[in-house]
This record gives C-alpha cells, sequence and structure tokens, in this order.
C-alpha cells in the first residue's frame, strides 16, 4: 500500500506511525511545506487519559514524549488580583518543536519517507500514484478547500482574537489564567509551562477590546509590547515572544474557527486533523482530537476489506468522539467569549464557573480532584445563601433560597407536568395524591401542571382549572396537605392554551384536535398551530380584557386557596406566548411589529395578576428564551430583553424554558441544554433565574448552581419516574442532613446504608 500525507504536523506524523506499526511494508509518504524544525506554536497540552492512549498504542513514542513533558496538577485563576488555585487536574506540556521532532525521529525508524520544504501539490495530483491520500494540512486545509462540494464543511469563525506568544517566566506550578481589567477592557491570558525554560502564553480579548486598543494599526513589536505592559505585573520582567516570523503587523492575531466536516473522505482522499474538525484551544483538545483520530484511520485502513468500508468506519466511529469534544470546547469557548458577564462574581464563584465551562468537569468530579477546595466552595455558597455559620457543610442544591417572604428549603424545584386527570377543570385525587407524593419527596417548591383560566383556555378536556368554586375547593384541600404535611412550598402556574387548544390528552396523539367537541380557538393572530390544527380566530381587543381579567380572578382564587407563588405562562406557544413570538404574531396594531409591541399584552396581563397578588408572594413567568428559529423567532437576545422587561413590572424570578412555539423549530437537546439561557438572562441582565431542560442529577444541578447559572433547579421527568427524587439524589451523595417524613425514616436509613456501601465498592 502507497500512502501520501500532505501535511506533517502532528496528525500526519502519527497517522504514519500508527500505520507503519500496523502494516511495516507499507510505502508511507510524508509532504511538508515546512523546514523539519520550523512550528509556529509554542507549548501543546495533553491530559492523562490522552497519554494513556498514547502509550497503547505505541508505548515507545508514547515514553518519548513523556520524558520531555512538564508536568502540572493545578489550574490557578487571577481575577483581579486575586488567586485562586485548584488541585488534581492532571495535564502535561510539552513544546510543539520538540513533540514533532520526538514524531519526526520515530517515524523514520519505522521507515516513513519525511519530504520537507517539499510544497504539496493538489491532493488530486496524487490520487493515482498512491492507494490513500490524507489531507492532514492543518486548519487552513487545501486538501479541504480543493474538494469542497465533497466535504461540505462548516467554518464558523468565533469573535473573541487570540494570539500564542511564548516567554520565559515561570508558570511552573500551575496552569495559569490571568484576568486583566484595563482602559479599554477586559484582557486576559492562558499560560502554562512546556519545558524547563519556556511558557506558552495564549493572549485573548474580545474583537470590541481589541479594536479599542487599535491592535489592527499597531506592529507586531507593539502588540507584543502592549501585552507585556497589560500582564507585567505576571511576568515579573519577562519578555514576551512569538516565532510567527512569517506574520507581520496585527496578522499575528487569530479569531478561531470552528471547522466541522459534513463528509471526511471523498474517493481515496480522507481528511485528518484539523483538516476535518477543530476543537478550542481552551480545552486542550486539538492534539487529542489528531491523534485518537490517526490511531483509528490507521486501525481501520489495516483491518477493512476496502478503503471504502475503512473510511466509512472511521467517519462513524470517530464523529461521534470529535461532536462530544466539539460541544465540550464550544461551551467553553462560549464562556470565555462571554467571560465579561461574569467577572463581577466573587473569585469562587468565578473560578467554579471557570473549570466547569465546558462541562466536561462536574461537580463531583471536581470533588474527586480537589475535596478540600470544593468543601470551602460549598461552605462559601451556603453562607451566601444564609444558612447559618454553624450549618454542616452541603451541596449547593441544599442551600435555602428566598423570595420575598417564601423561603424555600432548598433549589430543587419540581417542573410543571401537565397530567390529563382533570374533570371539567377540577382536580382529582389523582392530583392530591401526585402532589403531595412530590411534596414529600423533598424538593423545596412543587409546581401544578398548567392551570387554565377559562373552560376555553384549556389545552386538553383533562387540563384543571381555576375558574370554578369547585376547583378553589379541591386545590384549596391540595395546597393544604403539602404544607400540613410537608416542607415544600407550591406554586400554581397559570395559563390560557390559545392556538394549542381543544387537543388530545397527551398518551392519545399529541397537539391534535379532539376528535369531536372541539371548542373555538383564539391567538395572537389568525395561524393554525399546524397544518392539521383548526385556525384560530384573531383576538379581538375586546376579547383581551376578558381574558386578562380571568388571568386576575385566576390569582384571586390562587391566593385564596393559599398558593405559596403563582407563575404565568408566557412559554411554548400558548396564548401570551403566541403574542412574544414573531412567527405567531403578525398583527398590525399596537399589539404586533416590534419586541415592545409583541410585550404589551403579556406585560398588561402580568401587571393586572400582580396587582392582586399578595405584595409578600413571590410571582414568577415562564418565557421560551428562543423559538429554535434562528433570526425568524425569539433569539437569545431577546430573550433577555424579554426578562427585563417582566422585571420591570415585578417578575420576581424568570423560568428560563425554550421552544415549543413552532413546528418549525430545530432544537439542540443534550444535558441541560436549556441552562446556557438561563445563564445569560441570569448574569447579562443581572435577574433571578430557574433552569430547565434535560437536568436529572444532583450533579448537574449542583453544578449550574455553584456556577450561577440559575437560581433554581426545575427538574421534570426524573420526578416523574420518583417522586423523591431529592431525597433519594441526597443519599447517593452523601447527604444525612435533610428531613425525611417521620414515617419513613426506617426507609431512609437503609437507603443510607446502601448508598455508603456501594460508595464503598466505588472507592474500592
Amino acid at each position: 500500500m502507497k500512502i501520501a500525507c500532505l501535511g506533517g504536523g502532528p496528525a500526519g506524523l502519527y497517522f504514519a506511525i500508527s500505520l507503519k506499526l500496523r502494516q511495516p511494508e507499507a510505502q508511507v509518504t510524508v509532504f511538508e511545506q515546512n523546514k523539519a524544525d520550523d512550528t509556529f506554536g509554542w507549548g501543546v497540552v495533553l491530559s492523562d487519559d490522552a497519554l494513556d492512549n498514547l502509550s497503547r498504542n505505541d508505548p515507545q513514542t508514547a515514553q518519548a514524549i513523556k520524558d520531555s513533558f512538564a508536568y502540572w496538577d493545578d489550574i490557578a485563576v487571577v481575577q483581579e488580583g486575586v488567586r485562586t488555585v485548584s488541585q488534581g487536574h492532571g495535564f502535561a506540556g510539552i513544546g510543539r518543536k520538540k513533540m514533532l521532532l520526538i514524531l519526526q525521529e520515530r517515524a523514520r525508524e519505522l521507515g516513513v519517507d519525511l519530504r520537507f520544504e517539499a510544497r504539496a501539490k493538489p491532493a488530486s495530483a496524487y490520487q493515482q500514484d498512491y492507494d490513500v491520500v490524507v489531507g492532514c494540512d492543518g486548519l487552513n486545509s487545501a486538501v479541504r478547500s480543493e474538494f469542497a462540494d465533497h466535504f461540505k464543511p462548516n467554518i464558523d469563525v468565533r469573535p473573541c482574537k487570540f494570539i500564542w506568544l511564548g516567554t520565559h517566566q515561570k508558570f511552573d506550578d500551575a496552569f495559569t489564567f490571568v484576568f486583566e481589567k484595563t482602559k479599554h477592557g477586559w484582557v486576559w491570558i492562558h499560560a502554562y509551562q512546556f519545558d524547563d525554560e519556556t511558557a506558552t502564553v495564549i493572549v485573548e480579548c474580545s474583537g470590541e477590546t481589541w479594536e479599542r486598543w487599535g491592535f489592527e494599526d499597531m506592529s507586531k513589536e507593539e502588540i507584543i509590547r502592549t501585552c507585556e505592559e497589560i500582564f507585567a505585573d505576571h511576568l515579573d520582567g519577562h519578555a514576551l515572544m512569538s516565532n510567527a516570523d512569517h506574520l507581520r503587523g496585527s496578522a499575528v492575531w487569530i479569531n478561531f474557527p470552528r471547522v466541522l466536516c459534513d463528509k471526511w473522505h471523498h474517493e481515496n482522499v480522507v481528511l485528518l486533523g484539523d483538516a476535518s474538525a477543530t476543537a478550542h484551544f481552551s480545552i486542550g483538545s486539538g492534539s487529542r482530537l489528531a491523534f485518537d483520530s490517526a490511531i483509528a484511520l490507521a486501525e481501520l485502513i489495516t483491518s477493512e476489506d476496502s478503503l471504502e468500508r475503512a473510511f466509512e468506519r472511521y467517519q462513524e466511529e470517530r464523529r461521534l468522539d470529535v461532536l462530544r469534544l466539539q460541544s465540550a470546547a464550544r461551551n467553553s469557548l462560549e464562556w470565555f467569549e462571554d467571560v465579561e458577564r461574569y467577572l463581577g462574581m466573587d473569585p469562587v464563584q468565578f473560578n467554579y464557573s471557570l473549570l466547569t465551562r465546558s462541562q466536561r468537569i462536574s461537580h463531583e468530579n471536581l470533588r474527586l480532584r480537589d475535596p478540600k477546595w470544593l468543601s470551602s466552595a460549598e461552605k462559601w455558597f451556603q453562607e451566601n445563601a444564609g444558612a447559618p455559620s454553624d450549618a454542616p457543610v452541603r451541596a449547593p442544591m441544599f442551600a435555602p433560597y428566598q423570595l420575598r417572604d417564601m423561603r424555600l428549603q432548598n433549589r430543587i424545584v419540581v417542573s410543571p407536568m401537565a397530567q390529563y386527570k382533570a374533570v371539567d377543570g377540577c382536580p382529582t385525587d389523582w392530583h392530591l395524591i401526585h402532589y403531595g407524593e412530590r411534596a414529600k419527596g423533598g424538593a423545596g417548591l412543587v409546581y401544578t401542571e398548567m392551570t387554565c383560566v377559562s373552560p376555553e383556555g384549556r389545552i386538553t378536556p383533562g387540563c384543571p382549572g381555576l375558574y370554578a368554586p369547585e376547583h378553589e375547593a379541591a386545590w384549596t384541600r391540595l395546597v393544604d396537605f403539602v404544607h400540613q404535611e410537608t416542607d415544600a412550598k407550591i406554586c400554581c402556574q397559570i395559563g390560557h392554551s390559545g392556538r394549542k387548544g381543544s387537543t388530545q390528552v397527551g398518551w392519545e396523539t399529541m397537539d391534535a384536535p379532539l376528535t369531536d367537541g372541539n371548542w373555538d380557538l383564539v391567538s395572537a393572530s389568525p395561524l393554525p398551530w399546524s397544518p392539521d390544527n383548526a385556525t384560530p380566530r384573531e383576538i379581538s381587543l375586546a376579547e383581551m380584557d376578558q381574558v386578562k381579567a380571568e388571568f386576575v380572578a385566576a390569582a384571586q382564587m390562587a391566593a385564596r386557596c393559599g398558593f405559596d407563588m403563582i407563575e404565568l405562562h408566557a412559554a411554548h406557544g400558548y396564548l401570551i406566548s403566541s403574542f412574544i413570538s414573531p412567527k405567531s404574531n403578525i398583527r398590525t396594531d399596537s399589539y404586533g411589529g416590534s419586541l415592545d409591541n409583541r410585550m404589551s399584552y403579556p406585560l398588561e396581563v402580568f401587571t393586572a395578576m400582580r396587582a392582586v397578588w399578595p405584595a409578600d408572594k413571590p410571582m414568577s413567568v415562564r418565557i421560551s428564551a428562543t423559538d429554535w428559529l434562528g433570526q425568524d423567532g425569539v433569539t437569545p437576545d431577546e430573550a433577555v430583553e424579554i426578562a427585563r422587561a417582566f422585571a420591570e413590572v415585578g417578575v420576581d424570578i424568570i423560568d428560563v424554558s425554550a421552544g415549543q412555539t413552532s413546528i418549525d423549530a430545530q432544537p439542540v437537546y443534550g444535558r441541560m441544554f436549556q441552562t446556557p439561557f438561563s445563564d445569560r438572562i441570569r448574569n447579562e441582565a443581572g435577574l433571578a433565574t430557574m433552569a430547565v431542560g434535560n437536568i436529572y442529577e444532583a450533579d448537574h444541578a449542583n453544578s449550574i448552581l455553584m456556577a450561577g447559572r440559575a437560581d433554581l433547579v426545575c427538574v421534570g421527568r426524573p420526578h416523574l419516574a420518583d417522586p423523591y427524587w431529592t431525597l433519594h439524589e441526597a443519599s447517593k451523595i452523601g447527604d444525612r442532613s435533610g428531613r425525611w417524613p417521620l414515617p419513613y425514616e426506617a426507609g431512609r436509613d437503609q437507603a443510607w446504608r446502601l448508598a455508603d456501601r456501594e460508595a464503598e465498592v466505588i472507592r474500592a
């Protein structure tokens, strides 16, 4: 087999090594346009598990790399002069030039033909003479460009500016992040040692700060001198150095391009490393991606019956890992892009936010890495939440929280979840048992499902209401039980279905009209939810006044029932939501058009409800922070303005959900997938928020809260499967301070014993 590698960076060299290890007789030629010792980076970072993978593939190369590593275990974060250090992170750095020389030596030893200063021809020129042509020519891949119609690259150029520099200042005790507030905005560095004498220093800032500094018009020497001045307190007189001799002036600055190709192979050409996919440097996984992909490609080429099958499996198997790493990298790079949102945090919380930014490090993972620091952070969180100073240290989810005069025992909320068990709008014994069990289960706050303001405002015939005397009696009975038998508080979510009403219950056909007995629908505009749903009438001004009065009456009834809190449902495409989204509101009067106009009626309704709701009790609003429609619907930018508008009329906390406003939506799912919207509203607008969406472990809840991404955490489906989710999660993480219902204490003791036994097995 004859193989041409177009590019002599780590990806191409390590693939050549891996292929020759598996098929020594193969002819592998590496074409590299630069000299053997040219390099335009400084240090390379690899984690412990990346090193383990290298050792399994080629112990000799791995050992040579390890012998040249600078190791560190700590991460230091310097924020306005305060240095916070956490331990147990396990990284290693090596000079890029040193790594290349090690890989070159090993490749020669195995018989790889290395051709430097050989400017590669187009990939197509090699296709007939070689069985496989590997495009491993980096970020600006010519191979990728040549066959762009086949590879279909998606290149997302990010807004922050960064520059790779080196220094002889020592950062050998920790991977160090330094954030400096300058006269033109925040500038920060990522710094780490990679040999006895040299450290990498990546200087980064927002595009706006870069422009205000005038870096575009500076020479390279002026840029470096300015960076030295900004970070003088951290360089101890040492200079910053550039090895990008081929670049002039502001060209040394880079905007990171996030690359992912739809297809990684065409005919006998295959992409590898940054040519196929990139990972942001802030998670240090670019080299990891390259090495792992090189191993996989070499293994499959030598083991599969055909190249086509090898290439197909290569893409199938590596794409998922790449997407996972890119997802983590996206979270990380977006955190740095928005870092000014977090720099006002206490250093403890800021450090935690940085450490967990990619979601690869979680709360319990931090406990394994550095239990002492995490315990001190948990104590800080509890004390800031108002817990007594002598109280036992508990995880953030068990910190108290107060809204007006309502004090919650913890930060866990049972999300609103439709039951479809009401009869003529009246809650039944099902609701008493359902909500009673979840209130007994340890959550601080329990929500009702959306409770409707009129018969026509119901989503389905099985949805409950707050519009008849029998409803009030049934809800009062339920609320009294929660208050008498549990420590939980209870919130009534109040809404009107709008164009999504008159549909079948959830276990029939979701969002489909009733087979008979449908009622008239109203919405902001005469647009049906789907082609299968009835077209609603555009609600008239008189009807808007009538519905507003129904919301007020429902709020008054909720007060008489004794609810601790109420929420206006302004999300998910129901009536109030239909006014907010431009996808469902095409009105031409003062209630349509601009965001201010579209918000008018929702704000009128909320204000009227707040006026009759007791002043000592809180009110929330649930919003869809995105329609998942790009610029055609509500965007995350607009969501911040929507939240601010509600806050101005008295909302106490924003329940941040997303989507369910259009059948054309294209949501992006994943763990905690809606939390970034809560994070943005909380830290950009300075408002209290609740996070929702695929949160199902204590680890998720604690990470969200400790990092300041939300004030409360809503857990939905897990509470359907386990009413006692909060108590059970507490048992799993070793919390022994929670209160169980007295009749259940024998079960508690057994649950704790079993959890302790399982923890011992895991530790062993």
